[in-house]
This record gives C-alpha cells, sequence and structure tokens, in this order.
C-alpha cells in the first residue's frame, strides 16, 4: 500500500482562512465558520446526552462531524485539490485548525486505490471532546471523541470514494493516557456496522416502545416479526437528512403521507420504514402497486369481493383495506388509479368505511394511509387525470425522497452494502473496487436512482472473479460504457460551445500584459454587479457563484 509521507502544504490552509471583523464573518475554504465558546458547547454536549441518551448523542454527534468530514473534503477539491495524497495530508491540518485535536502519527496513512484497502493509527492529542466529556460527564465508558470519528469517516470515505472506518480504541474521557483511532476498510470486521450506525436510517429515527416488524418477512401479506434492519436506507447527505427527518417528525401521528420522488428511489422502502417506526408497527403493512392492477379489477383489489358479484369471482375475499385494518395501506404509483375508482377512494378516506364489491354491509376500518406517486399530482390535477379533491386528502404530510445525483456522497456507503449484500449471497469475497470504477459511478447520472444501483451492484459481483476487484467493465456493459463516455463528451462540448472563440483571445491578452488574477477577478465581480443593476443575487449567476460565495469574493477588494 501508498503511505502518505509528503508535508502538508500549510499555505493552502493560511490562504483558506478568512476573516472579516467588519461584516462578522469567519470562513475556512469559503465556509462560514463560528468561533464558538468550548465551555457552552461542552455545556450543551451534556445536556444533549442527558436528554436523548449516551447512544443517541453519540449517533447524532457521529452523523455532523461526518458531514463536517464529507464537506470540508468537498470544499478542497472545489479549489483544485484533488490528489489522494494531497487531500489526505491536508486532513488532519484542517481539524486542528478548528480547534479539535493535534494529530500524532503512529503509522501515517496508507492506502491502495486499486482493492480500496486503508490503514492508518493516530494519537489525538489535547481532544476538545475528550475533554469536554471529563469536566461535564466524568469518565466514560467508552470513547467519546464522536465527532472527531465522524469527521475521519466522512473525510476519507469522501476522498477514496468507499467507506472507510476510523475506530477509537483508546480515549483520554476513558481514563487512557491518549486517545488513539485506528482506521480499516469497512469491510474488514465483522462488527463495523455497529460502529457506523449513524448512518442507517433507523438509528437516525426515533422507535416506539411497541417494537417493529421484519420487513423482510413483510409482503402484501403484512406477516408480523421481529426487529427491522433497514441496511440499504442509509446516507449522511443533507437531502437524505431532509427526507428522514421529515420521517420522524409524522411518524408518530395518525397523518396521511405522501411520498414523492422518481422512479426507483425507494419510496416504498421509506413507507416500510415509516411503519415501523409508527404506533401501528406490530399491525399488518399492505402494499399495493395501483399500475399493476387492471381498471375493472381495482375496486374488487381495494374493498374485497363477495361470492357471485362477477364473473370469477367464485368465493368472498377481503380487499386490501380490509387486511391493513389496524396497521399502513401502501398505495404506489396513486397516480394509476382510474379516476372512477378515485372517486371510491375519496370517499373511503373520508367516511372510513368499506363496501365490498357485490355486498351490502358496511365495515369500519381504521388505517393508517401512504401513498406514493413519481408524476408531478398538481400538473395530473391540472392536466384533468386526477381528482383535486383526492390530491388533497392525499398530500397532508409530503416527503420528497431525492434521486440518487442529488445524494451522491451517500453512493460510497450504498456501494459498500450492496457489494457486501450480493457478495455473501453468491458465496464470493470481493476485495476491492477499482478508482476508474468508483469514479464513474459517482459521475454517472443515475437516472434509475437506487433501484439501478442495486442492479448494478448484483451485476458486477456475479461477473467478478472470487477473490478480485470490481473494475469498469463489471459494473456497465460495454455499451452502457459508451453511453457514459459520450455522456461525458457532450458535457465537454457543451463547457466549449459556451466559451466564444474571442475570450481565449482575451485571456491571451491578460496574459500578454501580466495582468494579476485579483485584479481580473475584481473586474469580473464589478461587470457583473454593474450588468445586474446592483442585484448581487443576479450578478452572482451570471458567474455561475452562489450569492454567499460572490459576497465572500467582492468584500476581498472592499
Amino acid at each position: 500500500m501508498k503511505e502518505i509521507t509528503q508535508k502538508p502544504d500549510y499555505s493552502i490552509l493560511h490562504s483558506a482562512i478568512q476573516s472579516d471583523v467588519e461584516n462578522g464573518e469567519i470562513r475556512l475554504l469559503d465556509q462560514r465558520m463560528l468561533l464558538l465558546h468550548g465551555f457552552s458547547l461542552a455545556v450543551l454536549r451534556r445536556e444533549i446526552i442527558d436528554k436523548m441518551g449516551s447512544d443517541k448523542a453519540r449517533e447524532m454527534f457521529s452523523r455532523l462531524g461526518y458531514q463536517q468530514g464529507v464537506e470540508d473534503c468537498r470544499h478542497l477539491k472545489e479549489t483544485g485539490i484533488d490528489c489522494i495524497d494531497d487531500l489526505l495530508s491536508i486532513a488532519p491540518l484542517l481539524r486542528e485548525k478548528e480547534g479539535f485535536v493535534y494529530n500524532l502519527a503512529i503509522e501515517r496513512m496508507q492506502y491502495d486505490d486499486k482493492t480500496g484497502e486503508f490503514w492508518g493509527d493516530y494519537l489525538w492529542e489535547n481532544s476538545w471532546e475528550a475533554e469536554a466529556h471529563l469536566d461535564q460527564c466524568g469518565v466514560s465508558g467508552s470513547p467519546a471523541c464522536w465527532m472527531m470519528t465522524g469527521y475521519a469517516c466522512g473525510f476519507t470515505t469522501a476522498v477514496m470514494g468507499r467507506p472507510v472506518l476510523w475506530r477509537e480504541v483508546e480515549c483520554r474521557a476513558m481514563g487512557h493516557e491518549h486517545c488513539r483511532v485506528v482506521a480499516m476498510p469497512l469491510e474488514e470486521g465483522d462488527d463495523l456496522y455497529q460502529h457506523l450506525s449513524f448512518m442507517k436510517i433507523e438509528e437516525f429515527i426515533s422507535t416506539p416502545k411497541s417494537g417493529r416488524i421484519d420487513l423482510d418477512q413483510l409482503g402484501s401479506d403484512g406477516v408480523k416479526g421481529s426487529p427491522v434492519d433497514l441496511p440499504d436506507l442509509v446516507g449522511t447527505s443533507p437531502a437524505f437528512n431532509r427526507a428522514a427527518t421529515l420521517l420522524k417528525k409524522v411518524a408518530a401521528t395518525d397523518s396521511t403521507v405522501l411520498f414523492t420522488g422518481e422512479s426507483g428511489v425507494g419510496k416504498e422502502r421509506f413507507s416500510q420504514a415509516l411503519h415501523s417506526i409508527s404506533q401501528r408497527a406490530d399491525k399488518p403493512f399492505i402494499s399495493i402497486n395501483c399500475a399493476a392492477i387492471p381498471s375493472e379489477l381495482v375496486e374488487a383489489e381495494l374493498f374485497g369481493v363477495e361470492k357471485g358479484a362477477f364473473t370469477g369471482a367464485t368465493a368472498s375475499r377481503p380487499g386490501k383495506f380490509e387486511r391493513a385494518d389496524g396497521g399502513t395501506l401502501f398505495l404506489d404509483e396513486v397516480s394509476s388509479l382510474p379516476f372512477h375508482a378515485q372517486g371510491k377512494l375519496l370517499r373511503v378516506l373520508q367516511e372510513r368505511e368499506i363496501e365490498r364489491v357485490g355486498g351490502v354491509d358496511v365495515r369500519s376500518i381504521d388505517i393508517r394511509l401512504v401513498a406514493a406517486a413519481n408524476v408531478n399530482l398538481k400538473e395530473e390535477v391540472k392536466q384533468g387525470r386526477f381528482r383535486e379533491d383526492l390530491f388533497y386528502r392525499l398530500n397532508v404530510f409530503p416527503i420528497e425522497i431525492p434521486p440518487l445525483r442529488k445524494r451522491r456522497d451517500d453512493i460510497p456507503l450504498l456501494l459498500n452494502l450492496f457489494i457486501h449484500k450480493f457478495s455473501a449471497a453468491n458465496g464470493k469475497t470481493i476485495n476491492g473496487i477499482t478508482k476508474t470504477a468508483v469514479d464513474a459511478l459517482m459521475r454517472y447520472s443515475w437516472p434509475g436512482n437506487i433501484r439501478e444501483l442495486v442492479n448494478i451492484c448484483e451485476r458486477a459481483v456475479i461477473l467478478a472473479d472470487d477473490g478480485g476487484s470490481l473494475d469498469l467493465e463489471h459494473l456497465f456493459t460495454s455499451e452502457e460504457i459508451l453511453e457514459a463516455q459520450q455522456e461525458m463528451a457532450d458535457r465537454q462540448d457543451e463547457t466549449s460551445d459556451a466559451v466564444p472563440g474571442d475570450t481565449y483571445s482575451a485571456v491571451e491578452s491578460i496574459l500578454n500584459h501580466a495582468v494579476s488574477f485579483e485584479d481580473v477577478e475584481n473586474m469580473m465581480l464589478e461587470q457583473a454587479l454593474q450588468r445586474s443593476e446592483g442585484n448581487v443575487s443576479a450578478a452572482a449567476r451570471l458567474l455561475n457563484l452562489k450569492r454567499g460565495q460572490f459576497e465572500y469574493r467582492m468584500k476581498k477588494y472592499r
């Protein structure tokens, strides 16, 4: 494995830290920072532990640190630093600059970008978290440097493109002389998943005391079982966190939930998670795909049928609503319901009563309805294809599930989990995934979202040799590789077309006259602001910048 031996470029960090006293801002890598009182933060940390318990507090702070690590790595890459060695050499300095620890290498970080092997062994001297825990909570029975450990996991995972676990094996909060962490690939130990539990949705959201159900045994029959495991619902990206937070807020209620998002993003898995943490968790979960039901059988499937109601109805049977009584009914692709069935559904939701097809008895039902749509229901209403009154009945608590391309930071985690799952299922050992393959997955547009990633991982494991590594040809067919290459080429052409030919001449002229970069940047900012008549947001859009980035650059020259 290659060892990180080069000395970090301290000048990068010196230029990355900006203090603007006049406007009350401190920025690191163009991110706004806060200079907080360590004592106050330690008190807040203790209060969170007291309120949530140590385990939940650890998960929360670990997740927070993980997100910080991913963001610091992303902002470093935006400055033009994309070499693995450079990124890993700078990482320890960032946390030192932020005042968390002093890093002392026992064994410097080592990696193999072909197999994904990773190793490191460090002492964390003067850890703020360990100090805060001792001061506020006393001696701990387990490691307490939660944010630092999460940060290390997030940063190295973002660099390597595959999950890397840093585990704290000694901690001053436990009475050890030093805090010590070691790094290893996620798949090297059977117990490593518990150390990354803060990335799993069932740990991020609260669980009712009534218990949970085994979704692996849960199908359309609503079988009840033991505690749930949702291994593919993991993530730390902001988009994922927003959806998970909304899920937590609505779980304890009986409100109707509408999941929206593209096909393949995991709407049914989210609905199962919602049921498993609700007060109805020990009751049936019934799922039905509305698009898969013939229009003439929709009412019979939903509401049940009495014997002899129509040709072929040789026996009475309950519908999905009856079978879900007391539990949760999930209507997937609800926009596919025929218009006449939409009216019947609306009445059932209003009255909480059903009548079987061909029957006369009215049956009361007690269900929680969860629906999902992969089209814009508001647009369907405008086009006259979906009832407006039913839309408002379903749209009580909408939750949008983000597409995979908007949560790319989660791809390494999902990739590792799916490869691990299919390796076990096929009796294979996969030793890693090449950097070329990881880079391709991170750039891919993912039109099929999570479902496509699952299929790609299953195919890759089948094609790969036992004991080998996954490469590009295992993940994509030759046709798909060509399409991906053409897509990248098209993007490059679009970028080239967006730059007029005379722009290159202007650049040549600037270089010939030795005009400084600062002068050029200042001129572009001023011209954009002038063209936008002083509108900062519009000026930022002209330069493809965020408003904060534009303001930050303007302040450097004023």
